[in-house]
């Protein structure tokens, strides 16, 4: 069972208030850094809710459980958070541990609003109980394949751990690539130390090495001995999935961890609503916020919205996924049914490709924006 954290208000719902169970990433071997940023993006937007009268007068409060990125951690906290009568979910980082918190949710009628799991099948079967804030992983990988194309790579070397996340990142890469003359080999970091790794690098004639692994291991010492092989100063180092957006990158690899282009689910400058919303992320975290942070924001905006016209009812909850249309702190928020995902889906969320300035390693350059 997963660990109670302090959350807005009693442990059970007693009437007073409208309670949402949260699921994030708050220990290892989570990415705790990302959890942190999405429960400060969920925490903000729901003092917004209750300075603004809350729920009919009523306060939102969240119980939240720190999954650690293991799904059956998390689907039993999804049985607890039930039983403590939550008239939703949300949040989650992890995929894996989203697919097993979306499972679950349906299977017990509860509805699942995931801010920031990205692979495509969420569910195995189409579902009306989930909606998803962030792209399917398919919408913003190929947005990163034609990045690469433009800069004129055709021969990309992926470092892989075992994940069905990072297997779906290489197949996207590979059959968007493929079309336009690009190979893709897997070069598997359970089999190969960094030094191996690079001299592989050498040997296929890569001309990009994407990070498809867990930060800071093995992402770290693999971006190390890459900046440091002469053989390698031409070879585009990227992570598609995110690592560089976190302070954790810039404090362990220094300026060695600029230049190595990401995907972010951000516009390319804010809205007023946004750059209120940043200001208040930045005062909580104590650091600019991550784009993970503004879809905790826009999760509890979403839900707000939602309970405001159906009232606490779980079904009226997922009745209202596809009617729901709010101004979240990246754009108007809506939910289609995206091909694809077999979940109701905001698509899409601006997507862009951004980077550490290698003249100031503490701010980001967009490369792209799509």
């Amino acid at each position: 069972m997963s660990t109670p954290r302090p959350s807005s208000g009693a442990e059970r719902a007693d009437g007073a208030s409208v309670p949402i169970g949260v699921l994030v990433p708050l220990s290892r071997p989570g990415w705790v850094e990302a959890g942190r940023h999405l429960l400060a993006g969920l925490e903000t937007a729901v003092r917004d809710v209750n300075a603004a009268g809350g729920i009919a007068g009523r306060p939102l409060e969240l119980l939240v459980r720190d999954t650690a990125a293991d799904p059956k951690r998390a689907a039993a906290a999804v049985d607890e958070l039930a039983g403590l009568g939550v008239v939703a979910l949300a949040g989650e980082y992890h995929s894996v541990v989203a697919r097993a918190v979306a499972a679950r949710a349906d299977a017990l009628g509860l509805p699942y609003l995931c801010s920031s799991a990205v692979l495509d099948a969420l569910t195995d079967e189409p579902t009306d109980r989930v909606a998803r804030l962030c792209p399917a992983q398919s919408h913003g990988w190929r947005i990163y394949a034609d990045f690469l194309l433009g800069a004129g790579h055709r021969r990309i070397a992926v470092s892989t751990q075992p994940s069905v996340y990072w297997a779906a990142g290489a197949r996207i890469l590979r059959e968007h690539l493929a079309p336009h003359g690009g190979t893709v080999v897997e070069l598997d970091t359970g089999a190969l130390s960094p030094a191996d790794l690079c001299g592989e690098l050498v040997r296929h004639g890569a001309t990009a090495l994407l990070l498809l692994v867990g930060t800071p291991e093995p992402a770290v010492p693999i971006v190390r001995a890459v900046r440091r092989d002469q053989r390698l100063t031409e070879v585009l180092i990227g992570a598609p999935a995110g690592q560089p957006e976190f302070a954790e990158w810039r404090a362990l690899l220094g300026d060695e961890g600029a230049a190595v282009p990401f995907l972010r689910y951000l516009p390319e400058h804010l809205g007023p609503e946004g750059e209120r919303v940043a200001a208040a992320l930045r005062e909580r975290l104590g650091e600019a916020p991550s784009f993970v942070a503004f879809e905790g924001h826009d999760t509890v905006t979403v839900l707000a919205e939602v309970l405001r016209s159906t009232g606490p009812d779980r079904d009226g909850i997922t009745a209202a996924w596809p009617k729901v249309t709010v101004q979240g702190t990246r754009g108007p928020i809506h939910f289609t049914r995206a091909p694809g995902t077999g979940v109701w889906q905001w698509a899409w969320p601006p997507v862009q490709i951004a980077d550490r300035d290698p003249a100031a390693p503490d701010h980001f350059r967009v490369l792209h924006t799509a």
